[in-house]
């Protein structure tokens, strides 16, 4: 069995997407997902997706969004 700086070592060696997937992995086994919140999470997206598609609801940018959560919290 691998000890702990040998798994860190060759985890740190794969590409990054799948350092994100053994991030991922890891972190779960903290806190299981309940499948109905994940459910959930997809509706949403998929709502939210559609209603952006539509044009029913219009995409603000990233950088004025983070732009405004600058402003509001400099005080």
């Amino acid at each position: 069995m691998h000890g702990m700086r040998e798994i860190i070592q060759e985890a740190s060696s794969l590409p990054v997407e799948e350092r994100a997937i053994v991030v991922d992995s890891l972190i779960r086994t903290f806190n299981p997902p309940d499948e109905n919140i994940e459910e959930e999470w997809v509706s949403v997206a998929k709502r939210r997706l559609a209603e952006l598609r539509s044009g029913r609801v219009n995409a603000i940018p990233g950088d004025e969004v983070f732009a405004k959560i600058r402003e509001r919290f400099k005080k």
